[in-house]
Parts: C-alpha cells; structure tokens; sequence
C-alpha cells in the first residue's frame, strides 16, 4: 500500500507527525479518524497522487505519530493542536495553501484548520461528520446510541482507557464492524495497521483525550467562533446508511458553518474512503477541480 509514496516524520513545532508523502501536482492533506490512521486512504490515494501532491497524516494521538501528553483542560488534544500540527506539516514541505480532506475526527481538525488558517485552506472537504457543537446541541437517543463512544471516552481516565485496553483489538473490530455497511470487509492489510496502531496504550489514552477535548475545549473554541463562517468552498459527502445522514440533514448543517457548501450522500456506512472507493473518488476528483493553484515554494 501507498507504493512509490516516501514515509516523512516531521516536526510540527515539537510534536512530530507521521506521514506519507508522493504524487505530483498541487497539495492535497489527508486526514484520518477514529479509531485509524492514515490507511483508511489506500483505495483511493493512488488515483489522486496523479493529480496532487498527497500528504496523508497520523493525526497527533495516532498512528505513528507522536503522543504528547495532555493537560487537565484537554488542550493539548483541542482540534486547534492538532491543526496547528497539520498546517505545520505542509509548511515544512513548502507548502502554504492546499486543499484537505477530513474523514471523522480528521474533518472536525480541519474544520477548525479552515477558521484558524484560512490563508492555507484553500478547499475543504468533510467526510460523514456534522459540526461537533451540533452534535452536542442536537443530541436525542438515536444519537447518543449510534454515537455511545463520545460519552464513553470523555470519562475521567482510566476508566475507558482500562476498559479498551483490555482487548484493544475486539474492540476496534466491533467499532468498525458496527460504523461500515454490514457485510463490508475491510482489507487485512489495513486493518492489521489500524489494530497494531492502537493496541498502545498510549494511542489509546491520547484518543480518549481527543474525544475529551471535544466535550470541554472544543466547545468553548467553537461557541466563541458561533458567527464565523468558513469561506472557501467545502464539500460534504457522508454515508446515505449511516447515521449522520439518518439523523441530520447534512447540507442545513454545513450551510450554518460555511458560505460555499455543496455535497451528496454516498451508497454505504461510516468508511466512505474504504468501502466505496470510487464513488467518493468522484465526487472528490469533481469538487476539485480544475486544479488548485498552489506550488511548492
């Protein structure tokens, strides 16, 4: 997987972030979610290093990336960190305006990336995922039901922490098992990273402090940006048999959040990247182009 892609750690002002780096053509970031790490991307990285340059990160927390410790505000794990690491990263690598893609948590990083730093994003899109303060706002019991995790992981460590590394695998397979479109069968190659990631403790810890974050900090950072809306264009894609698609009405959501927003369902559960590979391509590959304008400095 990721074949003629180079492997870079980078230091992203002390926290070093893992990443994959190949293709041609502007830059384009990646950013993963929970429970994985950058590979959820291999079914459809080799098609966009045709046109881009890809840069598919470990968020700080996962992966191979660094796991810094965390504070009793959470802030070391507030998506205003771990954007900060990303806009980094593309800095280090010449790069001051790109476009990026956030599947789950990665799209809630780069949703604040986009108000944080709107010089560097040029266009964003967010995979399956509704602005975490609407979530919060909006919660009913088919939310906290599909969505039982993000009460789960916000407890006091180490409760989850003990409980999930108990069986760290078991859980991560029922995890994915119940977000996918049943019968969907992630590749071995893939999962076995996702497995081998986060069977440390240490990613398990750090994830849990990303989830505490956005119950504490986040919050605080998103109510004070309330009336501030992303300018460049964003796309919305989400899974049509998941629960973000069931439960909200995707584009009301992002249109409250942003100027520019356009979108559509794709036919399958939370992985969209995974399970229907060509189907996002596409509308991926159609949101950006023509292509972007930045080069590499």
């Amino acid at each position: 997987m990721f074949n003629g892609f180079r492997r870079e750690f980078i230091d992203a002002d002390g926290v070093e972030i893992h990443a994959v780096v190949g293709g041609e053509g502007p830059p384009l970031l990646l950013l993963h979610g929970y429970p994985q790490t950058h590979m959820i991307w291999h079914r459809v990285a080799p098609a966009l290093a045709e046109r881009f340059t890809l840069v598919a990160t470990d968020l700080r927390g996962y992966g191979d990336s660094a796991k810094p410790d965390s504070d009793p505000g959470h802030a070391a794990y507030s998506k205003r960190a771990m954007a900060a690491d990303q806009v980094a990263v593309m800095a280090a690598l010449g790069f001051d305006g790109f476009a990026v893609i956030g599947h789950d948590r990665g799209g809630r990083v780069a949703h604040r990336m986009a108000l944080d730093h709107p010089d560097a994003v040029e266009r964003l899109a967010v995979l399956d995922i509704v602005p975490t303060l609407t979530v919060f706002e909006t919660v009913d019991q088919a939310v906290a039901t599909g969505y039982y995790h993000w009460f789960f992981l916000i407890q006091p460590e180490p409760l989850p922490e003990r409980l999930i590394g108990a069986d760290p695998e078991f859980y991560l397979r029922r995890k994915v098992g119940q977000w996918s479109e049943g019968g969907f069968s992630f590749d071995e190659v893939a999962l076995g990273e996702y497995i081998r990631c986060f069977s440390d403790p240490a990613t398990i810890h750090a994830s849990c402090e990303d989830y505490r974050a956005a119950a504490t900090i986040d919050l605080e950072h998103d109510r004070a940006d309330a009336d501030r809306r992303v300018d460049c264009p964003l796309l919305a894609l989400w899974g049509g048999k998941g629960l973000v698609g069931r439960r909200y009405d995707v584009l009301a959501t992002w249109r409250e959040k942003a100027t520019d927003v356009s979108g559509q369902a794709i036919d399958c559960g939370h992985f969209l990247p995974e399970e229907k590979p060509e189907e996002t391509l596409a509308a991926l590959s159609e949101f950006l182009s023509p292509p972007l304008t930045s080069i590499t400095e």
